[in-house]
Formats: C-alpha cells, sequence, structure tokens
C-alpha cells in the first residue's frame, strides 16, 4: 500500500474564467504545466512519497468555466499511468439524460468518480425530493450502479458567483438515505462552518467518507476534535494546487506530525482510500 492524495486539482485551467482563476492562482504555480505534462506530474508524486492521486474535475461553466470537456481531458490525462492517476469528471445536475451520460463517462471515458459543486453548479444535492431537478435521481442510480463515487463540495467557496447556501453538507443526508448502496464523498467536511453536520454524517451511514483536503493539516484536530475515533470513515486530500496549498509534501509532513496513532494515520492515508477507489483489476 501506499499513500493515496484524495483530492488533487489537474483541470483544464485554460478554461478558467479569469475572475476564476485570479480567485485560485494569485500567484503563479505549476498548475499549468503539469496540467500539459502528466509524466512531470507523476514525479512531483514521487518526490512527495504519494503513489496514487485522484484528480478532481467537474463541470461548472457559469462560475469556474469548465465545460463538459474537463471529462475528455482527464480521460486522456491518466492514461500515462492509469493504476497511479483516478480520472474523476462531472456531470451538470440538470443533465437531461445523466443516465446515458454517467454511462458513456464510465464505460467510454473510464471515468471513476463523479464530482458535484452545489455552490458552483448552483443546486441542492436532495433537489430530487421536490422535484426541481428529478434527474438528480437517475444520476445517483447510475453511479451506484456503476459503483462511481460521487464527491460532493461541502463547506464554503469565495469563487466569484459562489452561492454557499449550497454549501451545507446536510443536503447529502437524504441521498445518503435514498441511495445506500452509493459511496459519497464529503469534500472539505463541510469546513469552516458545517464540520459537526459532516461528522455526523460520516457516523450515521456507512456509505458516507470525509474528505479532509482544504484544511491546513495542523489545524486538522482544532476543526475536526474527533478525527481519531473518525479514523475508519477519513480520507486524506490536499486540494492542491491553490493559494493556501503550495506543497502536497508539506501537507503530508504537518499531517504526520499529528498526535494521531500510526495505525489511524495507516488507515487515512492508506487503507480507507482503497476502500473508496479500489485498485483497477487487472485487464
Amino acid at each position: 500500500m501506499g499513500v493515496t492524495d484524495c483530492h488533487v486539482h489537474i483541470n483544464p485551467v485554460w478554461q478558467m474564467r479569469p475572475e476564476a482563476k485570479r480567485a485560485l492562482f494569485p500567484i503563479d504555480p505549476p498548475a499549468e504545466q503539469y496540467a500539459t505534462h502528466p509524466e512531470e506530474f507523476l514525479r512531483y508524486l514521487d518526490a512527495c512519497g504519494v503513489e496514487r492521486a485522484v484528480l478532481v474535475n467537474y463541470v461548472a461553466p457559469e462560475v469556474i468555466g469548465y465545460t463538459e470537456e474537463a471529462n475528455s481531458f482527464v480521460s486522456e490525462y491518466v492514461r500515462v499511468d492509469p493504476e497511479r492517476l483516478i480520472a474523476t469528471g462531472g456531470i451538470r445536475p440538470d443533465h437531461p439524460d445523466p443516465e446515458r451520460e454517467i454511462e458513456r463517462l464510465a464505460e467510454k471515458l473510464g471515468i471513476r468518480a463523479i464530482k458535484l459543486h452545489p455552490p458552483h453548479q448552483l443546486f441542492r444535492p436532495n433537489a430530487y425530493v421536490d422535484g426541481s431537478l428529478p434527474g438528480l435521481r437517475s444520476l445517483y442510480e447510475a453511479c451506484s450502479r456503476y459503483r462511481l463515487p460521487v464527491i460532493f463540495h461541502t463547506g464554503t467557496s469565495v469563487f466569484p458567483g459562489a452561492r454557499n447556501s449550497f454549501a451545507d453538507p446536510l443536503w447529502a443526508d437524504d441521498v445518503a438515505v435514498d441511495f445506500p448502496d452509493l459511496p459519497i464523498v464529503l469534500a472539505h467536511g463541510g469546513r469552516p462552518i458545517w464540520m459537526e453536520t459532516a461528522v455526523f454524517l460520516a457516523r450515521r451511514f456507512p456509505n458516507v467518507w470525509l474528505d479532509v483536503s482544504g484544511v491546513p493539516p495542523s489545524r486538522l484536530l482544532e476543526y475536526f476534535p474527533q478525527l481519531p475515533r473518525l479514523a475508519d470513515k477519513v480520507l486524506f486530500g490536499t486540494d492542491w494546487p491553490g493559494p493556501g496549498v503550495r506543497d502536497i509534501r508539506a501537507n503530508l509532513d504537518a499531517f504526520r506530525a499529528l498526535p494521531i496513532s500510526r495505525d489511524d494515520q495507516r488507515r487515512i492515508l492508506e487503507e480507507n482510500p482503497l476502500r473508496v477507489f479500489p485498485r483497477r483489476p487487472p485487464p
């Protein structure tokens, strides 16, 4: 086993809206260089001591700029090493035929997880309940059938146009109830407002996982005091790159310096990611 970073942004950054790019990258990072040279990114992971990375892409043209082309981008990108690089794609929550689109993503593009970003896609994850977005039910059913984890962004976003009324992880409670076989990942654990809600959901539902990316590792126990008791449900991630996450290795070292047992650290860094994002079976 090796370390998995469960939340890395290798995206088609050239699609980003100018205001979004300025918010994410006030200082030029190596994001575009790595986005066009996957071999260099793998060497960077080697230098950081990371075996696998979940490459989080999603569709949010109105707020961020990413279109459906992000799916083709990540599908092609991971071909350099699909064992180490896990392709996460996206879909609009109002897609007219989500079942067929999920089938295409899974079977033709090799997408292995779906990212939904309520504050950027401007929807409630449970909007199928009141009928405002009935297609979400088919979307979740298809993801469950293909065993594609759904990664929900939870917690605030400062990007221009983001609406944080959609960021509460409690909106995913109905999804966990109605789709018990669907792996659900609460990215960022609801930080900085809804951490207790995210912890509650992870403790209540066997299919809900807590992704602690985007939180400074040295402060994880301030945000999540129960973290050691939740070690079986927590996923390590960095949210690299961004203004607050300059280096994956630095985040990993800071996490390992926490007063958490070696066994719990191994669960969070190595074992749990394999349960949510298993290795591909041999051809």
